[in-house]
């Protein structure tokens, strides 16, 4: 029997263009963050991948807290999209705060106020606005294959943008002159992008109702089983969850993995000493992934579920990974490339189907406990975006820094160019090895069933006696 349909064409294409608000925060400032602050404003690596390895410290509590809030919230709008709308605002207020750093002020002062701003930006508005972003997948179909495809549409956006924003980037800084107020106009330019994008996804769906997303078996029971969580409760929930857990890890790990990427132009400047291959590198990560994006929703038909086409997927992008270290090594770029590409579309199905992934782990949660906590699971998507970028990007400064890069120089250390090469060559192909293994053990969509018809069983004993 064929499962009922929720969305149009353009409610999933209208929710999809809103990663173009999430990555106009993200891939700017995973890509160019550290580089901004080390070689324009003057900073010191070291010290401020220590400022955002502390402001993660305030992430794992607020993706929680905001999780529990959209799931307790009741609005004519829904559960998710106020949060999603009004959060943004901050996001781009904070965004321009970050590349405003005043120069008349002292070290310390400017240290402080890059913290205040980045941790403003990622623990409190990025967090309620990314969380509720992703938790509508839940929201607003109960049909799997709507969320397949809303999550390739998604990402189809973010991929797009994160590669736009790579390739245009340093060029726009160029145009407006360098320096930092070059690189204030274009956070300011980025900032009224993501609010246009960010407005125009939360108007262009609508979440279901309770009862609507209910089945009709468990309304009744699901309505008498209803109470109030505590915070507390609703972290017992997802810690009670392996499955929660082992995509949680992996969110936070592929995230590590993007901002590594990111920091390739440290790579780019001074091993292929040409800046600009930042964007010809982000072309062959970002076009494959869109291409393998489009086929995901055919492609988990095909292999009839997530996880053997997730799996082999991992499998595929880690080999190719490690083709990527071997002709770095060779001193191949356009073996690099074709490596880069081939890891990408191996690593496109868990971008593409991750939103559903976690919807299904969602659902396994309400099955064992009749609690329905969509928001709260969602927290793993924000917290993985969070933690692992800002993991990446703070390893990347105090990898630079203990390798003794100094900003701005013309020629590195040698113990320098070897760094280089560790953050991106070898990180990335590990990361990939470990998701690898992590997916082999991640069969949540079995486990769903299995629930199910456990329950099924259940209600069927009860009704006989």
């Amino acid at each position: 029997m064929e499962e009922k349909r929720y969305l149009k064409w353009y409610n999933k294409v209208g929710y999809g263009s809103g990663d173009i608000a999430g990555n106009v925060v993200y891939a700017l400032l995973s890509a160019f963050v550290m580089i901004f602050l080390t070689d324009t404003v003057g900073m010191n690596a070291g010290v401020v991948g220590t400022l955002i390895a502390v402001s993660k410290l305030f992430d794992g509590v607020s993706d929680i807290f905001f999780g529990s809030l959209i799931d307790k919230t009741h609005s004519k709008m829904g559960k998710a999209r106020p949060w999603m709308l009004y959060g943004y605002f901050g996001c781009a207020v904070c965004l321009v705060a970050i590349f405003c750093i005043p120069a008349g002020v002292s070290a310390t002062a400017q240290y402080a106020w890059f913290f205040i701003a980045y941790t403003l930006l990622n623990a409190g508005f990025y967090t309620a606005n990314n969380i509720a972003y992703s938790a509508l997948t839940a929201l607003v179909t109960k049909n799997n294959q709507e969320r397949v495809q809303m999550g390739s549409i998604r990402f189809m956006f973010a991929f797009g943008t994160s590669m736009l924003i790579q390739t245009i980037t340093v060029g726009l800084v160029a145009r407006f002159g360098g320096g930092a107020a070059a690189w204030r106009t274009v956070a300011i330019i980025y900032a009224i992008v993501g609010v246009i994008s960010n407005t125009l996804s939360v108007l262009s769906v609508r979440e279901l109702s309770p009862e609507e997303l209910a089945d009709e078996e468990e309304a009744k029971a699901a309505a008498q089983a209803e109470e109030k969580y505590t915070l507390i409760d609703a972290f017992g929930l997802l810690i009670r969850n392996k499955y929660y857990l082992m995509i949680c890890g992996s969110y936070i790990l592929m995230q590590i993995y993007t901002a590594t990427l990111n920091m390739g132009i440290y790579y780019m400047t001074y091993i292929l000493h040409n800046a600009s291959l930042l964007g010809v590198f982000s072309w062959a990560i970002n076009i494959p992934m869109i291409i393998g994006l489009l086929f995901t929703p055919t492609l988990v038909a095909r292999f009839k579920g997530m996880y053997k086409l997730n799996l082999f997927g991992y499998t595929l992008g880690t080999i190719g990974r490690l083709g990527v270290v071997l002709a770095g090594y060779m001193g191949s770029i356009p073996l690099m490339l074709a490596c880069t590409a081939v890891a990408a579309i191996g690593m496109s199905p868990l971008q593409g189907d991750m939103n559903a992934l976690i919807a299904t782990c969602s659902e396994y949660t309400y099955l064992q406990t009749g609690k329905r906590v969509d928001g709260t699971m969602y927290s793993c998507t924000s917290l993985g975006t969070k933690l692992g970028g800002g993991i990446g990007t703070a390893l990347a400064g105090w990898l630079l820094a203990f390798s003794g890069y100094v900003g701005g120089a013309a020629v590195q250390t040698a113990s320098c160019l070897t760094m280089l090469h560790v953050m991106y060559l070898w990180i990335p192909m590990g990361i990939n090895l470990v998701i690898t293994i992590v997916l082999s053990r991640l069969n949540v969509e079995q486990a769903v069933e299995e629930r199910r018809a456990a329950n099924h069983a259940a209600h069927r004993q009860e009704a006989d006696v």
